[in-house]
């Protein structure tokens, strides 16, 4: 079922209980008050006419017939008794002489005074009047033809009126919840016709201040963010088929071209140290993408700990060695790398340099820097400061290096991006991609500051674990 048949049969269904219910309570209060009010006159009838037949402390009951023959009785099928405080009959205008009157009921009202009592013939009113030394028992019944008629007229209006407001509600109801809906039915018009090839500038109207408008303004944010993401993964793809394809084709042409006749030893080493250079390039190439591909995951998918991040960074120093080591035997060693860590401020607490993450993901970041600022010093030194506040730890990695130019900075983040003055150094532009989705992922920030020709910082602020 429809939302706009739902919203037209929800209201439509509330409106009816309603009414139903203000009518059955109409009806009901109408009922009652005709009720207290016949009640009320029969009671004054009987105390008239007991007020009528009393004179001179006598019962003159030809008056009462002398009336009751004339104007008297203007009730509908009224029945009047009058009893004396003996129980006998004083006066009727029944012409049926054996009706009697139960002996309970007089008692009743000789002792209480009144009684009345409603009855499927008419309503019964019965008072004790006194006079003097007079008292009567009089007994009023009769039935109220015209109340009973106008409840039954009233209650034909009701029914009427509920029908004809039930038709009305549903016609009403249905516009206006079509009027409501329509929104809702141009914006799933307009989303059928967004698929992957025209996300680009695609957006629904999304005008007012309702929940509707704010779902197509969310809607719209998602659709940007899905066409980002579209434009990240065919940019990734086309970069990353074309990092994977440069070193396989090396690999292939040398392998070819060294099969192709023999030739001396030293040519087969060759061959085989470059093939080795550009398989180790395929290795980090890969284990980047992984990395790259690990980054962007949820941080639910991860398990957190205290990370001494003071700690990590002196860590870091057996690694870097490790990673630069020579990878064959014999081969030239390169210069070490040297690390210098240095502290802005002394921490008087371990929580000042805690930080709440993932050890093996902040290596990953903390090694991309530092290799990366490796490969670019001119000297194979690398400056490391670790500073805090409130609430973030802060580590600079400083280097000496080429620098990057000011309308770069913003791009050296994006994968497979590297900066125009970088070529000649070995890479694939992945590391600092991977550095800062990391640091996002532990809710960190990624900068990079830069004078061309002087050096590059990239600072990473990481919160304390109690933020």
């Amino acid at each position: 079922m429809k939302i706009k048949y739902k919203i037209a049969l929800s209201y439509s269904v509330s409106a009816f209980v309603l009414l139903n219910t203000f009518a059955i309570l109409a009806y009901y209060f109408s009922a009652q008050s005709r009720k207290a009010e016949y009640l009320e006159r029969l009671e004054y009838r009987a105390r008239s006419i007991a007020n009528v037949i009393i004179e001179d402390d006598r019962v003159k009951v030809d008056l009462l017939r002398k009336l009751d023959k004339t104007t008297f009785q203007d009730l509908y099928k009224e029945t009047i008794l009058v009893y004396n405080p003996s129980y006998d009959l004083v006066y009727s205008n029944v012409k049926d002489t054996a009706i009697r009157t139960p002996r309970r009921l007089l008692d009743y009202i000789k002792k209480n005074g009144e009684y009345s009592h409603e009855r499927d013939n008419g309503e019964l009113v019965g008072v004790y009047y006194t006079e003097g030394s007079v008292s009567l028992i009089v007994l009023v019944t009769s039935f109220d033809k015209y109340g009973f008629q106008n409840l039954q007229n009233l209650r034909q209006i009701l029914i009427i009126e509920i029908i004809v407001a039930i038709i009305l509600l549903v016609i009403i109801g249905y516009f206006f919840a079509g009027r409501m809906v329509q929104p809702i039915d141009k914006l799933v018009e307009q989303v059928q016709t967004i698929n992957a090839n025209n996300l680009q500038g695609m957006t629904v109207d999304a005008k007012g201040k309702d929940e509707i408008a704010q779902l197509g303004a969310n809607f719209n944010t998602m659709l940007i963010r899905l066409s980002n993401a579209f434009d990240l993964q065919k940019s990734f793809v086309s970069n990353a088929s074309h990092e994977l394809r440069t070193p396989l084709a090396s690999i292939i042409s040398q392998l070819q071209v060294a099969l192709s006749k023999e030739r001396e030893k030293e040519i087969y080493v060759d061959v085989l140290n470059s093939v080795l250079e550009d398989a180790q390039h395929l290795s980090d190439l890969s284990n980047g993408l992984l990395q790259l591909a690990q980054s962007g995951l949820d941080e639910r998918q991860f398990v957190f700990s205290e990370v001494r991040i003071d700690e990590l960074m002196l860590d870091m120093g057996n690694l870097i060695k490790l990673k630069h080591a020579p990878a064959t035997p014999g081969a030239e060693p390169q210069k070490s790398p040297r690390i210098d860590i240095s502290f802005l401020k002394v921490p008087e607490q371990d929580t000042e340099l805690t930080c709440e993450g993932n050890e093996s993901l902040l290596k990953v970041l903390f090694l991309n820097l530092l290799d990366n600022a490796l490969k670019f010093s001119k000297d194979n030194t690398v400056s490391v400061t670790i500073d805090f506040n409130d609430s973030a730890i802060q580590v600079q990695v400083i280097d000496n290096g080429i620098g990057i130019p000011t309308g770069e900075l913003a791009k050296v983040f994006e994968p497979f991006y590297r900066g125009s003055n970088s070529h000649q150094v070995r890479g694939h532009g992945l590391g600092l991609s991977i550095c800062k989705r990391i640091a996002l992922l532990h809710k960190g920030q990624l900068a990079a500051s830069s004078i061309l020709g002087e050096g590059t910082t990239f600072t990473v602020e990481l919160p304390h674990k109690h933020q």
